[in-house]
């Protein structure tokens, strides 16, 4: 059995595999063999520090695979089922693990452990994102800042299965394509943002911005919003946005924003339920299906957080035990 560990923060080249030792679970635990582990751009802020962890620690907190034991009071999965998580306690980074079994869902056998690696946890990102957070409705225009990445192509495909209009933001060329085939009506590079949204919503400006970038794109997002629009920034992918002035937000037209988290939306077992059931909905209907873009071996955590934080990936990155 082997995991990624790290024992002190920084960049790629902290991330170590080491051998380790699996017990049996205690109660309300179940131990899962991975198949396939989720790359997701919260792993690079535990690793660098940006979101601080007990040290030494591992990584990822994301996988599918198979269940191999369940503790005491265990009783909504068994040995043997095929499962998928998203969890507060990193660790995936790994070929076996052990886990509160709370956050186990059992895999209908029409999604597979790689989609469901890549798309469980951004999925219910989104979930929470579009239909609990900005409560989307048919007909608005949204904004998606860096719609061609694993969060921002499921984005797109959620909003435009509700009936929005999406419009979305890439880095390179290259990436237009996938925007557009994730259901983006309008493509655009960061530097026609905010007077392209203005000029495409007949200088209304968009109902909501969607933004993981953070830093870069947070006054283009503010300046591409209506009167009244709301902000939703869930990520920091060119660095966190830092301080602000309150002000500007009455300066720019009464705007709202909000910093979420996907824990705070799925802590009820009542909202985990509900959003967990909701994806699998969206799944089994077809309306959101990840683009796997690439995959590394676990051994190669290190590169596969290179590509990730430069920009160099498309669509959901995995690693493979």
């Amino acid at each position: 059995m082997k995991a990624i560990r790290f024992e002190t923060a920084g960049g790629p080249e902290v991330l170590q595999l080491v051998d380790v030792q699996v017990g049996e679970p205690a109660a309300g635990e179940a131990r899962v063999r991975h198949s396939a582990i989720g790359v997701n751009y919260i792993d690079t802020y535990h690793r660098s520090g940006l979101y601080p962890l007990p040290l030494p620690s591992g990584l990822g907190v994301e996988a599918a695979g198979v269940v191999e034991a369940v503790g005491e009071g265990v009783t909504h999965v068994s040995v043997g089922d095929r499962v998928i998580y998203f969890t507060n306690a990193p660790g995936a980074y790994a070929t076996h693990r052990l886990i509160a079994a709370r956050w186990l869902v059992r895999l209908p056998d029409a999604v597979s452990d790689d989609v469901a690696a890549a798309v469980w946890l951004k999925a219910c990102t989104v979930e929470f994102l579009v239909e609990r957070c900005a409560r989307v409705q048919a007909g608005d225009a949204v904004l998606v800042q860096a719609a061609a990445g694993g969060v921002g192509v499921l984005l797109c495909q959620w909003l435009k299965a509700i009936g929005a209009t999406v419009i979305g933001t890439v880095g390179s060329d290259d990436k237009v394509a996938t925007a557009k085939a994730a259901g983006a009506d309008h493509v655009l590079a960061y530097a026609d943002v905010p007077a392209k949204v203005r000029e495409l919503t007949g200088g209304e400006g968009v109902s909501c911005v969607i933004d993981g970038v953070g830093k870069s794109t947070f006054m283009g997002s503010l300046d591409s919003l209506r009167r009244r629009g709301l902000h939703i920034s869930y990520g920091n992918a060119s660095g966190p946005i830092g301080p602000v002035d309150f002000g500007i937000l009455a300066m720019k037209g009464s705007l709202f924003t909000t910093r979420p988290t996907l824990f705070d939306y799925y802590a009820a077992d009542s909202d985990f339920a509900a959003g967990s059931a909701r994806v699998l909905a969206m799944l089994a209907a077809g309306y959101i299906a990840p683009t796997i873009g690439q995959s590394f071996a676990l051994a190669d955590a290190v590169d596969a957080h290179r590509a990730l934080e430069g920009r160099a990936t498309v669509g959901s990155s995995l690693l493979r035990p």
